[in-house]
């Protein structure tokens, strides 16, 4: 790997008349996150022009925004993503949940350190601003990056907090929402797999159609979240990706950031994930729902 060379071969693709998209792909896509970010430092050394300006010039829509993002640090891309959310026309609900139930507590505590660096106020104002009641407390929660991320497993309270998430949901009139949220926010992985293992004896029922008969709307969303990323983040990616582009439209929004934040994560899991849930290929989904420069750069990201 040479910065020096991937720079040339970059400004070279953007010289004179016309772009050639292609060649911006194949260098791009070869190159991890930390490669890119040495291309970017090396194409204002030594061609002494700003390479993300230089692409933005060039390139346009989705085909853009997948580059951009490329280009953009991972936590940066997080930061971005959560900010636009907040800040855009109407709030994207759908990107705060999936960005804050599925990351680490270092990942968040790296959100929330540039967040404010970037924007002079914290995550956490942006989303009490933005959002209300049980939702926004869910919010706040998973933004603190408090969850326990140790290993240790005590039945005994695995039992009382599945019996104690009997207890506020189905068991009674109305919903203690409180008490879904304090227990699967905050708790380890290993722990809450189970106490969803011991909810279904009690209940009779899976936790996940407790939560959607209990609650509706972004709450319910969220909480759902939580619980797929307990048991399978990458099968909850894959889902993310299957509605993001099945029936009419595309999401494009989500299609970009979630092949862009998990390809040199778990890529390769969730595309196992997609053909084992949807019975297709993660690839020929894409193949089938976009198209041009856009659909060539997320096959290379998509991989196989």
């Amino acid at each position: 790997f040479s910065p020096e060379q991937e720079a040339q071969a970059l400004r070279k693709a953007m010289k004179g008349f016309g772009t050639d998209e292609d060649a911006i792909i194949d260098i791009l896509t070869k190159l991890n996150v930390s490669q890119r970010q040495q291309v970017l430092i090396t194409y204002k050394s030594t061609i002494g022009r700003d390479l993300i300006d230089d692409l933005k010039s060039e390139l346009s829509g989705n085909f853009e925004r997948v580059i951009i993002g490329m280009m953009t640090p991972t936590t940066m891309y997080d930061v971005q993503e959560l900010r636009r959310a907040v800040k855009g026309a109407g709030t994207d609900e759908g990107c705060l949940i999936e960005i804050l139930a599925s990351r680490t507590n270092e990942e968040i505590r790296r959100i929330n350190e540039n967040y404010r660096l970037q924007y002079g106020c914290s995550l956490e104002d942006d989303i009490v601003s933005d959002t209300s009641s049980m939702f926004r407390r869910v919010l706040v929660s998973l933004a603190t990056g408090n969850r326990d991320e140790g290993m240790y497993v005590d039945d005994a309270l695995a039992h009382q907090d599945a019996q104690c998430l009997y207890e506020a949901g189905e068991k009674k009139w109305g919903t203690d929402e409180v008490q879904f949220m304090s227990i699967l926010c905050t708790r380890n992985r290993f722990h809450l797999l189970r106490v969803f293992d011991a909810y279904r004896r009690i209940a009779n029922k899976d936790i996940a159609d407790s939560i959607k008969s209990e609650m509706s709307g972004d709450l319910e969303d969220a909480l759902l979240a939580v619980v797929k990323c307990t048991r399978n983040k990458p099968a909850y990616f894959a889902e993310r990706l299957y509605k993001s582009m099945k029936g009419l439209g595309t999401d494009d929004s989500t299609l970009i950031r979630v092949m862009v934040s998990r390809s040199e994560i778990d890529m390769l899991d969730i595309r196992r994930e997609f053909l084992t849930m949807y019975g297709k290929s993660l690839y020929s989904f894409i193949k089938g729902d976009c198209s041009g420069d856009y659909r060539k750069v997320l096959l290379k990201l998509c991989g196989g």
